[in-house]
């Protein structure tokens, strides 16, 4: 792939940052839902830009949903944004001029400081935030209140001296988000949001793109287990996710555990081992997975996005989406005091989903 390809010489109309799948899958989805609109002007185009992460499950899906974007006619940017040391100044310095002509910048985690930094260097007056699950929850949350943005599972802890360092960045990036009479700011998204920011504009992402270019998928009689990061994030511990998982699976007869692209191969090696799961690393995003099929007539989820977003990919089929709560007790001492209350906000706010009591350990 070349790293720059197609974009020699492009005045771009809109510049997208994406950092992960999910995110520009999420930009698909908003550009296929204002590719009709009138007031988009011919060849103006969309340039996506991927700040590459590091690690290979992660890498190998952007470069597959990659390749979706230039099919749906889109420019790609590939960015080896975390290459080594100099990598973030070599970006940066390589988007500025990009960045100074867009008249519009759609981005999947403003909570990420890569992103936070760029928006401190755009004049863009029109700016989308595209779901990166169910943190935009909570970003939308904080943008209402007037809070600092942080991460919900980091919430409650103490900065550390990055954090304060990056703290003049996050903050001026934070204003930058908040709408003005120079500034709009729209949120595309498919969680549930329960307060509008004041001058925000939100739009509902049903997933249409999706749906229009997969499926219908072949259903399967079983059932399938979608994993979390939970464990790595520092929130679950791992030998009560485990257990949970065993007993979950046997309970429904679950056959296959799709792996979630942060989970680590210790741990997928340890549950293929103690629950006989047959482990399922996806090569896309698990809406796109889904949605080609074949997949199981139920799907069992812990607190997640897909608890919002498979409903919606997969309306009209016969999949049932079975959420199994978080137990208190398998929280672990460091997670944030938030966590529990915002993992059962996830369940509880999600639609058209069967919900599981926590399940008790074998």
């Amino acid at each position: 792939m070349s790293p720059h390809a197609g974009t020699a010489g492009l005045t771009p109309h809109t510049l997208a940052f994406v950092e992960s799948p999910v995110q520009l899958l999420n930009v698909l989805e908003w550009a296929h839902l204002r590719a009709p609109r009138a007031e988009e002007a011919p060849g103006g185009g969309l340039t996506l830009v991927v700040l590459s992460p590091t690690d290979p499950m992660t890498r190998g899906q952007l470069r597959r949903m990659a390749d979706l974007a230039r099919d749906e006619g889109h420019t790609v940017r590939w960015e080896e944004a975390r290459g080594g040391p100099l990598a973030p100044f070599q970006t940066i310095g390589g988007l500025t001029r990009l960045l100074r002509r867009a008249d519009r910048i759609v981005m999947g985690d403003p909570f990420s400081r890569y992103v936070q930094l760029l928006l401190t260097i755009t004049k863009a007056r029109d700016l989308v935030v595209v779901d990166d699950g169910t943190a935009t929850m909570e970003f939308v949350a904080q943008l209402a209140s007037g809070e600092r943005l942080v991460r919900w599972h980091r919430k409650g802890g103490r900065p550390g001296p990055r954090d304060l360092i990056f703290a003049p960045v996050s903050s001026a990036a934070r204003r930058r988000l908040t709408p003005s009479t120079r500034r709009k700011v729209e949120i595309f998204s498919s969680m549930p949001i329960e307060t509008t920011p004041e001058g925000v504009t939100i739009t509902a992402n049903a997933f249409a793109w999706t749906r229009a270019t997969f499926g219908p998928p072949r259903i399967t009689k079983g059932a399938d287990l979608v994993g979390t990061s939970l464990v790595e994030t520092g929130v679950v511990d791992n030998d009560r996710y485990l257990e949970a998982v065993a007993t979950l699976a046997k309970t429904h007869g679950a056959t296959r555990y799709f792996a979630h692209r942060r989970e680590s191969t210790e741990k997928l090696h340890r549950l293929a081992v103690e629950t006989g799961l047959e482990i399922v690393r996806p090569d896309l995003p698990l809406e796109l997975i889904a949605r080609r099929g074949p997949i199981g007539r139920t799907i069992l989820s812990f607190p997640s996005t897909v608890v919002h977003t498979l409903p919606l990919a997969l309306v009209g089929t016969e999949v049932r989406v079975a959420v199994c709560d978080i137990d208190p007790a398998w929280l672990t001492e460091n997670a944030s005091p938030r966590a529990q209350g915002f993992l059962s906000g996830v369940t509880g706010t999600a639609r058209d989903v069967h919900r599981l009591s926590a399940v008790t350990a074998a």
